[in-house]
């Protein structure tokens, strides 16, 4: 098995999934795999996506599955990195389409709830219409980029019968995620003594989605047939508001929510375009996968504090971003 992106923060908890199954695994990222991961059977391959002949020497002949998670996530990033998002998203996963194709691989390529945008008739399906803002700003690079990234690998699939799946994440959180979104940034803030972000009113909505259940979906993606040439909505069907999720924070943590209000079109600009509602509709992958999310929020809030406040590597990572 080849994992890209195989030491970020989904990309890790797979490699220690698959490790745990008995599988042979690389992982193949710029970044060195996080401090608490640990692996003797994992060959960790650093390089770039965009490096096609270093990348081959990942993607070989006997790989039976490359689970594509290699990307410039997150809004600070959106904001900050336009081009390197665009361009490690749609050049990154056409060399990793076409080695695949090569050597006859099967490829999970890992996509987003930002393909949809802003439509506001939530909940989307699969085959929902995306609804974005100008091209001129900035927020929507990451959504057309992961949607170019769609298309290549449809296209594979139907012109050169590469076997691929596509999951569209619902903002995944847990242990190891960079302290630069809601759950994250509130965990991080909260164990620090530091009082909880809240970006504008705090009434966006989300549907937030343990590590585990994400993991379980990726897995089922890349081992069941009936998944091939088919995108699945992996997420919670859990609609919560972000204030609310910041307030379960610091219930669980003991920390009085003194918030600090943020205005996004002060602090990050207009090309942020914030997302009222993100809301996915999973009978597909129910129906095909036989999955769905079944951690509760408040279950996974406390396994992620708990990780937290045993891994101090963690607390010591800047903030950033408003994800």
């Amino acid at each position: 098995m080849v994992v890209t992106g195989g030491c970020g923060f989904v990309g890790s908890h797979l490699v220690d999934r698959l490790l745990r199954q008995g599988y042979e695994v690389i992982a193949y990222d710029v970044s060195p795999p996080p401090p608490d991961q640990r692996g003797d059977s994992v060959r960790y391959l650093a390089g770039d996506i965009r490096d096609r002949a270093r990348l081959a020497t990942a993607i070989t002949e006997g790989v039976d599955v490359v689970y594509h998670l290699a990307a410039v996530v997150g809004v600070d990033r959106y904001l900050a990195q336009p081009l390197d998002v665009i361009d490690i998203t749609v050049s990154g996963t056409r060399n990793v389409l076409e080695l695949a194709t090569q050597v006859g691989a099967k490829v999970v390529v890992s996509s987003t709830s930002e393909v949809y945008g802003r439509n506001p008739a939530v909940p989307w399906p699969e085959d929902a219409d995306r609804v974005l803002g100008s091209t001129a700003a900035e927020r929507w690079s990451y959504s057309s980029s992961k949607a170019l990234a769609e298309h290549l690998t449809f296209a594979f699939a139907r012109q050169r019968g590469l076997r691929a799946t596509i999951v569209r994440y619902f903002n995944v959180y847990g242990p190891r995620q960079r302290p630069a979104y809601v759950v994250s940034r509130s965990i991080h803030r909260a164990l620090r003594g530091l009082p909880p972000v809240v970006y504008d009113d705090g009434q966006q909505t989300r549907c937030f989605t343990y590590i585990d259940d994400a993991i379980d979906a990726t897995l089922r993606a890349g081992t069941d047939p009936r998944a091939d040439g088919e995108c699945f909505n992996i997420g919670s069907t859990e609609e919560t508001t972000v204030g609310e999720v910041i307030e379960l924070v610091s219930q669980l943590t003991g920390l009085s929510p003194c918030l600090v209000s943020v205005d996004t079109d002060q602090r990050l600009g207009v090309g942020y375009q914030d997302v009222r509602r993100r809301v996915p509709d999973t009978a597909k992958a129910r129906a095909l996968l036989g999955w769905c999310s079944t951690t509760p929020l408040r279950t996974g809030l406390m396994r992620t504090i708990e990780w937290a406040r045993e891994h101090p590597w963690w607390l010591e990572l800047p903030e950033g971003g408003a994800g």
